[in-house]
């Protein structure tokens, strides 16, 4: 008997990774906006980007916690395993550079400082992250559709339905 789809290691990922896409580019855009916002709004938005960036920041490193854990499976299974560290790779800079954006404005909201220039440098932080979570997103989409990673083959036969 074999387990229940819902358990397979390689299907957490996907559960995981699109909170971190939803929550770092929203992120992104609300951070770019509030540049060019003054008073009340730019505190209330700059608030807004500050807790999806914190929410988002938390939920990548979920995805590659539980990327790691499908790594093992998927790899075995895929013709060009050079895809797949080429995606992790991604993942990682992308959790690098949106930690270290979070770290900044973490730091910031604490001491309660609006410094124009270290808000602009968490931005060019974020959009960097931003780049590699696209390429991140294109190497995984590589590794599912092109190499079949993470799916279950079912029978020629379907049987097993």
């Amino acid at each position: 008997m074999t387990e229940p789809t819902f358990w397979r290691a390689e299907i957490w990922h996907p559960l995981t990774l699109h909170f971190p896409i939803t929550l770092l580019l929203v992120a992104t855009v609300v951070m770019v906006v509030v540049l060019f916002l003054s008073g009340d709004k730019k505190i209330f938005w700059q608030k807004v980007g500050s807790y999806s960036l914190y929410a988002g920041c938390l939920a990548a490193w979920v995805a590659i916690y539980t990327g790691d854990m499908a790594d093992g499976i998927v790899s075995r299974k895929i013709c060009d395993p050079t895809v797949l560290k080429s995606h992790e790779n991604a993942a990682f800079n992308l959790a690098y550079l949106f930690t270290a954006a979070t770290a900044l404005t973490l730091s910031l909201n604490i001491i309660n400082l609006y410094h124009k220039t270290l808000r602009i440098l968490v931005v060019l932080l974020m959009i960097a992250g931003t780049y590699y979570l696209v390429e991140t997103g294109h190497k995984g989409a590589q590794v599912v559709y092109e190499q079949g990673g993470g799916v279950n083959m079912p029978a020629s036969d379907c049987a097993g339905y």
